[in-house]
């Protein structure tokens, strides 16, 4: 519920919320007719008609439960919200979710159970009130009694007495008697007809997981296009130019030694852009990485790193390529951290898979 509901047992009987709590329980008995007519029928129906009442309180249902968000919105108000369906009911897959689903089944034990005692509960406060009220005006009533009509000998006082002080009792304990009811009626339509707050809130874990995944497997996905758009790409062509300037630096041999200084360097500072572009398109997705698996792409890590690292992966099974390129990244980082800013004289790495 949006706004919590809170128990004052300092009601007074003339205070408006003990009004509210009166009008709100008294506001239970019509919602729950058709519940209490059902299953009375299922109690004295015939033999292998007794699934008709109950089939007939299962239709109802949605209705019973606009009808009871209704009653707690507008004379508490109070917010039932409700439950949030994928598909909508008029679908065969929706109608089908919602015979299903686990909200549907704590609806219908809120109408079977919860409803039926709660209108028995409004007629008791109904009859508390009526007794109060009938017992406090004892002597009004004898009061407005004709001069001449005939009194039972009651002994006068004293049980008119008894009479007066049980029904300002009863008066007095009528409104704590609507508040109590109407907080175990909040109480239940707040776990039954409302979602499930741990459900609830295990879904939403489960739709972040899910769309972590999918922003991983998109990541993935583009740094493959990425790295093969540089590998066909690029990288090709810078092949290309340096085998060109080392030919020309090889059959060019009557060129003035400005000119081959010149192309020497070109042929150098290609070898070099290959090196980096090599690098960057290792560093994107390591061939090895899909070719031979997470051990042998963090292999070659270690070996490369300025100092001895102890790795250990003991995988039953291999991850999938995601996993694999997140794992081999978070190494690659750590250990091009550990070089930089730890000054430390070896390192361990060990990968395995946590149960949960």
């Amino acid at each position: 519920m949006k706004r919590s509901y809170t128990w004052t047992v300092g009601h007074t009987p003339w205070s408006a919320w003990a009004w509210r709590n009166t009008a709100f329980s008294v506001a239970a008995i019509p919602p729950a007719l058709p519940v209490a007519t059902g299953l009375l029928l299922l109690t004295v129906a015939a033999p292998g008609r007794t699934a008709l009442p109950l089939l007939l309180c299962l239709a109802l249902s949605p209705l019973l439960t606009k009808l009871q968000r209704s009653r707690f919105r507008v004379l508490l108000g109070l917010d039932v919200p409700p439950v949030v369906h994928t598909h909508p009911w008029r679908t065969v897959r929706g109608l089908s979710e919602r015979l299903r689903s686990e909200a549907t089944r704590r609806q219908y034990a809120y109408h079977l159970a919860v409803s039926p005692l709660a209108a028995l509960g409004a007629g008791l406060l109904v009859l508390t009130w009526a007794c109060g009220l009938a017992g406090a005006s004892a002597y009004a009533w004898v009061w407005m009694l004709p001069s001449d009509g005939e009194l039972p000998d009651f002994g006068w006082t004293r049980q008119y007495d008894l009479l007066t002080v049980g029904g300002a009792l009863m008066l007095l304990a009528a409104p704590w008697m609507a508040a109590l009811l109407t907080r175990l009626d909040a109480l239940a339509a707040a776990s039954l007809l409302g979602p499930n707050r741990a459900r609830e809130l295990q879904r939403r874990v489960e739709d972040l997981a899910e769309s972590r995944a999918g922003v991983l497997d998109a990541a993935d996905i583009e740094r493959r296009r990425i790295e093969r758009d540089l590998h066909d790409g690029a990288q090709q062509r810078l092949v290309s130019l340096a085998m060109n300037l080392g030919i020309a630096r090889a059959t060019l041999q009557d060129l003035p030694p400005e000119a081959k200084a010149v192309i020497d360097e070109a042929h150098r500072e290609a070898k070099e852009a290959i090196e980096e572009l090599s690098n960057l398109v290792r560093g994107l997705h390591p061939a090895v990485l899909e070719d031979r698996g997470l051990d042998a792409a963090l292999s070659g890590i270690a070996a490369r790193a300025p100092l001895p690292v102890e790795l250990t992966v003991d995988l039953a099974e291999r991850p999938g390529p995601t996993v694999e390129a997140v794992a081999y990244f978070v190494v690659s980082e750590a250990l091009a951290n550990v070089a930089k800013h730890a000054r430390a004289r070896r390192c361990s790495v060990t990968v395995a898979r946590v149960p949960g």
